[in-house]
Parts: structure tokens; C-alpha cells; sequence
């Protein structure tokens, strides 16, 4: 089992995922009234953006405080996880 992760940016990344969820169910009922593709494809969008800057904000707390530590105590693990990660979440 894997530690338990505690960042600053926590509070931050949850209230985001939050409203990310909510515009999802939200296009979800767009696309059962058989709204516009071209609309739908725009909230996508912005879907997509938002879940990019949760990743940035998670990548960036993950370097500060994970990655740092790692660096400091010789853990070649986690930056060979870190780059795992990295090539999936730009896939």
C-alpha cells in the first residue's frame, strides 16, 4: 500500500476535480437532449483544459515535495515513477 499523500494544494486539486465532475454530468445531459456536437465539443474542451491544470498543480506539488525529498534521500523510485507518470498523463 502506498503512503498517504498531504500537499498544500490538496483542498485546491479536490475543489477543481469537483467542478470538473459537475461540468461533465453536465455535458452528459447535453448529449442526452441531443444538444449541438459543435457546443458539446466546446465544453469537451474545456473539460479537458481543466483537467490539464489539476495535473499541472498535482505534477508541481508532487516535484515540490515528493520528487525533493526523493532527490535528497537517493530514492531513484520515484523519479523512475515520475517519468513514468508523466509519459502517460501527455499520452
Amino acid at each position: 500500500m502506498e503512503d498517504i499523500h498531504h500537499h498544500e494544494n490538496t483542498k485546491a486539486v479536490i475543489n477543481r476535480m469537483s467542478r470538473a465532475i459537475g461540468h461533465m454530468q453536465a455535458i452528459k445531459k447535453m448529449v442526452e437532449e441531443g444538444q449541438d456536437c459543435s457546443a458539446i465539443l466546446i465544453q469537451l474542451s474545456a473539460v479537458r483544459s481543466a483537467i490539464n491544470s489539476i495535473g499541472r498543480i498535482v505534477l508541481q506539488d508532487h516535484i515540490d515535495h515528493c520528487v525533493v525529498d526523493a532527490v535528497k534521500s537517493g530514492d531513484q523510485k520515484v523519479l523512475d515513477d515520475l517519468n513514468d507518470a508523466i509519459a502517460k498523463f501527455l499520452k
